[in-house]
């Protein structure tokens, strides 16, 4: 039987441990993150799926610390897997399995290297992500890559929509390669790293409004980040709006305004875009109160004496 250190968080930490669990891999310790109380906590505990299994768990705030590598050290595991762990592991730690130290990770690699990629994916307007299982080498999301399962994004897709496709690609991706990985039979081809890039972490701010910009590229933006993450939001006379869900509109309203604005018709919300482009916004807030479609002109009215807003 192998044994395996498991570093993991998230979703698509609980789908994987539980694959490595399926296929009879002795995990000797789950390292995972405490929740932070400033993060809504939308996910699944990998700490409550190891304690069910009577795994022990830990949750350093450094993982490459000296005298804790010397501890993982004396459980020689065979393996070491990373899910969606938040912290990156150093050299002396990814030497100690071995037969090797390997990453789940949600793009298909070399593309949307890095953080939050599934979110920077939907804001790109690409059609096609999903998860790639690979060796872990000192720089990030670099090593061999052992295998890949794709999933589709569909125009409208929120990014919670797609990383939920892609947790479930990462699960079916690790039960394809595990018994060869195990079995040593595992074969890793290189990554060509020219043919992607890095991404960094996305922020609260990241999810501001340009109405200038094309309606395909602000469709994109709302939902990259729509709820359980931030959303995206605008600035107008009004106050601040949250616009969580929005549809390239068909058939187009007559309306145009000839600049970014914000209107009710036949009792829809929409948006006219930078490029003349209309979006209709399924769900709107205003402050804590939702903008109901139906009465949208009426609450607009209500504020501003006009049934059109502009938004730039």
């Amino acid at each position: 039987m192998s044994s395996a250190i498991v570093f993991a968080y998230h979703n698509v930490g609980v789908r994987c441990l539980s694959v490595l669990l399926a296929h009879d891999v002795d995990v000797a310790c789950v390292v995972t993150h405490q929740d932070s109380p400033s993060e809504t906590i939308w996910f699944d505990s990998v700490a409550e799926l190891a304690a069910r299994h009577d795994i022990p768990v830990i949750t350093p705030e450094d993982p490459n610390d000296p005298a804790l590598v010397a501890e993982f050290a004396a459980l020689q595991p065979d393996f070491l897997f990373s899910f969606y762990y938040r912290l990156m592991l150093k050299a002396p730690l990814l030497a100690l399995p071995k037969h090797g130290a390997w990453n789940m990770h949600g793009s298909l690699l070399p593309k949307y290297r890095g953080r939050v990629p599934v979110n920077w994916a939907v804001l790109h307007g690409e059609r096609e992500t999903g998860a790639t299982l690979h060796q872990m080498v000192e720089k990030p999301d670099a090593g061999d890559i052992v295998v890949q399962q794709a999933v589709p994004i569909l125009p409208d897709d929120t990014a919670l929509e797609v990383f939920n496709k892609v947790t479930l690609a990462a699960e079916m991706a690790l039960d394809r390669a595990l018994p060869d990985l195990l079995a040593g039979r595992a074969v890793a081809r290189p990554q060509d790293l020219a043919a992607g890039s890095y991404f960094g972490g996305r922020k609260a701010e990241d999810g501001r409004i340009d109405w200038t910009q094309p309606a395909f590229a602000v469709h994109n933006l709302i939902r990259a980040v729509a709820p359980p993450y931030p959303g995206a939001f605008s600035d107008t006379s009004m106050g601040r709006i949250r616009v969580l869900r929005s549809l390239h509109a068909k058939p187009l309203p007559a309306k145009h305004f000839g600049r970014p604005t914000l209107f009710a018709s036949d009792g829809r919300l929409y948006a006219e875009c930078g490029d003349g482009g209309i979006l209709r916004l399924l769900a709107v807030e205003l402050g804590a109160s939702p903008l109901v479609p139906s009465t949208a002109g009426d609450q607009i009215n209500a504020i501003l004496g006009t049934s059109a807003l502009s938004l730039s």
